[in-house]
């Protein structure tokens, strides 16, 4: 609701403009500015946790107890559960976070006739947070939590102007982010360590239509971020012969990794822009 409310204030705004704007140059030169907006993270669901309980870096075992049975057999949830139960048993599981983000950006273009090409660079945050939650039958929850602690992005721009004022663009280039990983569970006899690289390389794709007033410039866009993030590790140890720690159900005494099965972090946003066009 939030993403429409903004969406539709912005083309609203858009929509008034034109007949005040001036002819003053297209779109070439430099600029810098910031976007602003609402990010939405995709329907991942079906996320689970994945464990390899004999470390031999293949995921996909199964946590067994002393008598054999399935140690996670109460399920997962794709979110951030409230307490120790799933929510077959009467827990709770917490929603993914979508919320604001928050870019500054300096970029370069061209312009050709009604052809405008350039590139631009952004760098910001965005406070959404993505969860994946598994149960035992202890009972126990073990939680993955991601975010981004920052990104940074620069893409190649396209598009046509029909009057030298309002640009019609698409964009696509490589990112680059920092994805802030957190773990936690109410186990209290195993420990609990996360290993693996923070920052990660993935890409943004999107579009906008962007309007020149003077030297300013105020747009809506909308872009997509995807980041693959599958190198980060937890590994359950602990006093021997837990199930994480038993030798005798198919793993070693040394523990069992953890590792979450929705391996891509990726989200939309929509957010309103504003240039200051050199």
């Amino acid at each position: 609701m939030k993403t429409l409310v903004i969406a539709a204030g912005a083309l609203s705004l858009l929509h008034a403009l034109p007949a005040a704007a001036q002819d003053d140059g297209g779109f070439n030169g430099l600029y810098v500015g910031a976007a602003g907006g609402y990010d939405v993270q995709g329907n991942d669901g079906g996320s689970r946790v994945l464990f390899d309980r004999n470390l031999d870096g293949r995921f996909g075992d199964v946590v067994r107890t002393g008598s054999g049975a399935d140690a996670f057999s109460p399920g997962f949830c794709n979110g951030a559960a409230a307490n120790q139960l799933s929510p077959g048993a009467g827990g709770v599981c917490t929603n993914d976070k979508d919320d604001w983000a928050y870019y500054g950006r300096v970029g370069l273009d061209t312009q050709r006739g009604a052809l405008v090409v350039g590139v631009v660079g952004e760098f910001g945050t965005t406070d959404i947070t993505d969860s994946v939650t598994a149960f035992s039958s202890t009972p126990a929850s073990y939680v993955f939590r991601r975010g981004i602690d920052w990104e940074a992005g620069i893409r190649a721009r396209a598009g046509f102007t029909p009057n030298d004022t309002t640009l019609f663009y698409g964009t696509f280039g490589p990112g680059y982010a920092r994805i802030d990983r957190a773990f936690g569970s109410t186990n209290t006899t195993n420990t609990f360590t996360g290993r693996g690289k923070r920052e990660q390389f993935g890409y943004q794709a999107g579009g906008g239509i962007e309007q020149r007033i003077g030297n300013f410039s105020i747009g809506l866009e909308y872009l997509y971020h995807q980041y693959r993030d599958d190198e980060y590790v937890v590994r359950a140890a602990g006093p021997a012969g837990t199930p994480f720690t038993n030798a005798n159900n198919g793993g070693t005494a040394t523990g069992t990794d953890f590792i979450r099965s929705d391996d891509k972090f990726r989200w939309h946003s929509m957010r309103a822009t504003v240039a200051f066009r050199f």
